[in-house]
């Protein structure tokens, strides 16, 4: 077991691939060290059953968004009904959200307009929010310009140094996660060490983006330890400085001992 305590900020622990042995997951994360797991929404339909998951299991955290990708699987009434949810079981943020410019056959004007919507409710709601981004930080960094929000993570980022500063500015933390245990990401790994560790969080993504250790299987928050191995060596620091500082960067950036106290947040 651990001494020190990790947070993975983005898990999305209520999908299928967990059905079977979701607490054996949760077992395995908490004696690896994991004190909190963040589990993002991504479509509307999944928000109940997340929200249930998490009002069982006091350690992790619900966002509700809905994610670029399943676009067509998004209605207008989603919004509504993400308004409503604000009111009656707040999340600790409003994520998945983003643009996905990756995949070829997304609409971008929908996307743009799916993920403004959004960011107005979280700026009405006064939460932070979880940006899924490929290809697009740019646009992304844009629209965040034009309705500020109090700030969020920047998940699995892959942005450039310059891009990076941005999201610090406008109050960003910057998410990394298994792809920095594989040597082949140079890029990554020096993007990692030249930014400043109080604008880092750790995640796995779990089930995806599994780390090198397990490749090839599921992904797992029990596997967070790997990432935060990673984070240290490629920054030549002490790992118990880059958890510690990873883990104060998450329980800040979204609020979590006050969401956990239940203390009531602007909005």
């Amino acid at each position: 077991m651990m001494s020190m305590e990790i947070i993975d900020t983005h898990c999305h622990l209520d999908v299928a691939q967990f059905d079977t042995d979701r607490q054996a997951v949760l077992a395995s994360a908490r004696a690896a060290g994991v004190a909190g797991m963040v589990v993002p929404g991504v479509e509307a339909k999944d928000w109940d059953g997340l929200l249930g998951l998490c009002t069982a299991e006091p350690d992790l955290f619900p966002a509700l968004g809905l994610h670029p990708v399943y676009l067509e699987q998004h209605c207008k009434s989603d919004l509504e009904a993400l308004e409503s949810q604000l009111a009656s079981r707040r999340p600790v943020a409003i994520g998945e959200i983003g643009l996905d410019y990756f995949v070829n056959d997304l609409d971008r004007t929908r996307q743009q307009s799916l993920f403004e919507a959004q960011l107005a409710i979280a700026r009405a709601g006064g939460l932070p929010v979880i940006l899924h981004v490929r290809k697009a930080h740019d646009q992304v960094l844009a629209a965040l310009r034009r309705t500020r929000v109090p700030g969020g993570i920047a998940h699995a980022f892959n942005g450039s140094l310059q891009q990076a500063q941005h999201y610090i500015d406008l109050g960003f933390k910057l998410g990394f996660g298994g792809m920095l245990t594989y040597e082949r990401s140079t890029r990554l790994r020096t993007l990692a060490r030249g930014l400043p560790l109080e604008a880092l969080v750790l995640e796995t993504d779990a089930p995806d983006l599994v780390v090198a250790q397990h490749r090839g299987e599921r992904n797992s928050p029990e596997y967070l330890p790997y990432c935060l191995a990673a984070l240290a060596e490629v920054r030549g620091e002490p790992i118990e400085r880059v958890a510690q500082q990873t883990s104060a960067n998450a329980r800040s950036v979204l609020a979590l001992d006050d969401w956990q106290a239940g203390i009531p947040l602007p909005g």
